[in-house]
């Protein structure tokens, strides 16, 4: 675990702590399903080439949110000050910037609509700053694969919302949106993803 330097509020779980039954949930989910090719996929390779490397380099780490957030503003509130920590764990000029994960995870939530709610409202902010922000629960959300547009790959264990960088291939996430889209160009430029 590793508690913020200005705030001991603020602690992040990693792959060392398997003690904690959320935490071993969601790297075990993350291990056996983010990190491996699925058939449903519509191409070769893991769900999220990334998970692997984080997993490995323990970049991938786990915020359990305590207590039970009841409106979408309550979810994006609580993962604020992540984001900001985020940015100071992992400034883009670093070389394990792009394999850093944070898992904002809401075990005791379970009203699913306020995950995809709050990161509907919270996109924008995060994209600004050159970061995801991605909705994850047992719904699973709405949002289609975007090589098997049947199935629905934002499947998790725990309701969550996850934080990293955005990289080249994000620009199918943002085209419903061309401010964003002109963002994620802002970074990448038009190169093919």
């Amino acid at each position: 675990m590793i508690v913020h330097p200005a705030s001991s509020a603020l602690r992040l779980f990693d792959a060392g702590d398997t003690d904690q039954p959320d935490v071993a949930t969601l790297l075990d989910w993350a291990a056996e399903y983010l990190a491996r090719p699925h058939p449903e996929l519509g191409r070769a390779g893991p769900v999220c080439p990334y998970v692997r490397r984080s997993l490995d380099r323990r970049r991938f780490y786990v915020n359990i949110v305590q207590g039970t957030p009841t409106t979408a503003a309550e979810l994006a509130f609580a993962i604020r000050p992540f984001r900001d920590w985020f940015l100071e764990l992992a400034p883009r000029d670093r070389p394990d910037s792009v394999v850093t994960t944070i898992l904002n995870a809401f075990p005791g939530l379970t009203d699913r609509s306020l995950v995809d709610e709050a990161q509907r409202a919270l996109q924008a902010v995060f994209v600004k700053d050159g970061l995801m922000v991605g909705e994850f629960h047992d719904g699973p959300p709405d949002k289609p694969g975007l090589r098997n547009t049947r199935w629905r790959p934002l499947h998790s264990p725990v309701p969550l919302l996850a934080i990293r960088h955005m990289v080249p291939t994000d620009l199918p996430f943002l085209t419903g949106s061309p401010e964003l889209a002109g963002i994620h160009r802002s970074y990448f430029g038009t190169a093919p993803c």
